[in-house]
Parts: structure tokens; sequence; C-alpha cells
């Protein structure tokens, strides 16, 4: 079982910066990649971003230069530096774990970030 816990959400000014942080734990030896996802009320959960427990990334084009995942294995914890923040960022942000070959682990509970015009 993996446990995932994200913090670091809150009201931003258009424009600003918000970092979030994703804390694994219980068999995170399981874990080979790390993302973020973003889910507005009636919709779809959509891709922010991966990491791979090496370090290989990708982004959703939206976010693209304005984003950046960052990981730290020793902490079993992912980052989402959110810089450049636009109202549309608004919505539930879920980090997810998953093993070799990307099975899901988990979801963590989401943290909301709200980006003010």
């Amino acid at each position: 079982q993996v446990q995932l816990v994200e913090s670091g959400g809150g009201l931003v000014q258009a424009g600003g910066s918000l970092r979030l942080s994703c804390a694994a734990s219980g068999s995170t030896a399981a874990i080979n990649t790390m993302g973020w996802y973003r889910q507005a009320p009636g919709k779809q959960r959509d891709l922010v971003a991966i990491i791979s427990r090496g370090g290989s990334t990708n982004y959703a084009d939206s976010v693209k230069g304005r984003f950046a995942i960052s990981r730290d294995n020793a902490k079993n914890t992912v980052y989402l530096q959110m810089n450049s923040l636009k109202p549309e960022d608004t919505d539930v942000y879920y980090c997810d774990a998953k093993d070799w070959p990307n099975r899901l682990l988990s979801w963590g509970q989401g943290t909301q970030v709200t980006v003010s015009s």
C-alpha cells in the first residue's frame, strides 16, 4: 500500500507562484512514476506533469514553461512549482504514484489551488 499526502495549495493572485508537495509513505519502493493532475468540478482529471524515478519529465502543453515538476527520491516526495499562475489554473490538484509498468498505486486526497484575477 502507498499513501500520498498533498500540501501547498491555496489562494494566489494571477501572476503569482505556488509550490505543491506530495509525500509518499508505505510501499514506496514500488513507485516508478509520480504525477500531478488537476480536476474541475464535473470535468475529467487531466494530466499536468509526470516524472519518472530517473527524473524524466512530461508536461501538459498548457503549463510548459510555467510549471516545473521535481522529485526527491530520498524523501519520497514530488513537487510542483507553479509560476505565472493564471485564473484558468484554478482546480483541485491531485498527485498519483504508479509502478512499473504503469499500474496505479494510489491517489492523494487533492489540494485546492485558486488563482484570482
